[in-house]
């Protein structure tokens, strides 16, 4: 069962065909199309759709001598190339292109059938849900960068420079928002989610990691869907180099939503307590109670009262003590006085 729509790639001039296609495939398939392979290669890149469907009776025979890229890019191979196809030249097309694309179709079949053809060979297709997960995993802890597979926020697996890194070995419950410091965790939780159930296959996003002893360090994050079959898997590579970058920006659609909510929720170099927060929270780690503290710093117990409730509201804590842990590890408070 088909629980999201693929993705189909339209090469063509003819409005007919186009207008076809939409009409008989719109509840099975998101339709892109554009007017030549040159711009339809670089459309692929970004929407590394299922299928792409050549329309060679629209298009020039010169435009179809780079037609083998599409098959030699690492990050198409799998996509099912074919072609529509005049039939008065279909030796010259079985010639020259056969060993190129996946399958050939001609005009000696209607439109409604080649839609047939199309939906006939998604439902047939033996699933290659795990093709990008395994081929990726091969090289998993051989890769220097620490590297996460996510489901959703659930680290599923982590390479060996990962567990390095954050000194963990095994992976029971470990959730990404326990090395993560944001300021609400709840946001990045649903922008996680939202990127796995969405269409994009790729996010880049800056944030703070926290690291064992609670070191924290900044760095750069790129999310990777390894399959869109795969409901909710996606990798997440860190580099702890603030000047580069992780994916190619050409290849695969990238989610905005998931850099938006990492860069509003990550503010810890920004961070900063007023100072009588400051003394307040001293004061609390000194175990005063809050009538003492009311005595030493000579403001009213409902003002005090006040500070603890904006000190717990900034740090997007539960408690005054979640408040307290975040502060000292966070070097946000001096105690040496």
């Amino acid at each position: 069962m088909m629980t999201d729509k693929k993705q189909i790639l339209v090469i063509s001039n003819q409005a007919g065909l186009i207008n076809s296609l939409k009409e008989e495939l719109s509840l099975q398939f998101e339709i892109s199309t554009v007017n030549s392979i040159h711009s339809g290669y670089q459309s692929a890149l970004i929407l590394l759709p299922d299928i792409i469907l050549l329309d060679q009776t629209s298009l020039s025979l010169k435009s179809f001598k780079n037609l083998a890229s599409f098959k030699s890019t690492h990050f198409l191979n799998k996509c099912w190339l074919i072609m529509y196809a005049n039939e008065a030249v279909k030796p010259e097309m079985e010639k020259s292109y056969g060993d190129i694309v996946n399958e050939i179709f001609y005009t000696s079949i209607s439109h409604i059938i080649l839609c047939g053809k199309v939906i006939q060979h998604i439902n047939a297709k033996t699933p290659l849900s795990n093709y990008w997960k395994d081929s990726f995993m091969g090289l998993f802890n051989l890769l220097e960068n620490p590297i996460v597979l996510l489901q959703q926020e659930s680290i599923l697996e982590m390479n060996d420079a990962f567990k390095q890194t954050f000194k963990i070995h095994k992976t029971e419950g470990l959730k990404l928002t326990d090395f993560v410091d944001c300021e609400n965790k709840v946001k990045v939780k649903a922008s996680l989610r939202n990127f796995a159930r969405g269409k994009h296959m790729k996010a880049v996003a800056n944030t703070v990691l926290r690291l064992k002893n609670n070191k924290v360090r900044n760095a750069k994050i790129s999310f990777s869907k390894l399959d869109k079959m795969i409901d909710g898997q996606f990798i997440m590579i860190i580099h702890f180099t603030e000047d580069k970058t992780l994916v190619k920006e050409k290849i695969g659609t990238n989610s905005t939503n998931v850099e938006k909510c990492f860069v509003e929720n990550s503010h810890l170099t920004d961070f900063s307590f007023t100072r009588r927060e400051k003394e307040i929270i001293g004061l609390l780690c000194k175990g005063y109670k809050t009538k003492e503290i009311s005595d030493t710093l000579f403001i009213s117990p409902k003002t005090i009262e006040k500070h603890r409730a904006n000190i717990v509201k900034r740090t997007n804590s539960e408690t005054i003590l979640e408040s307290i842990i975040y502060a000292i590890n966070h070097n946000l408070i001096d105690l040496r006085h």
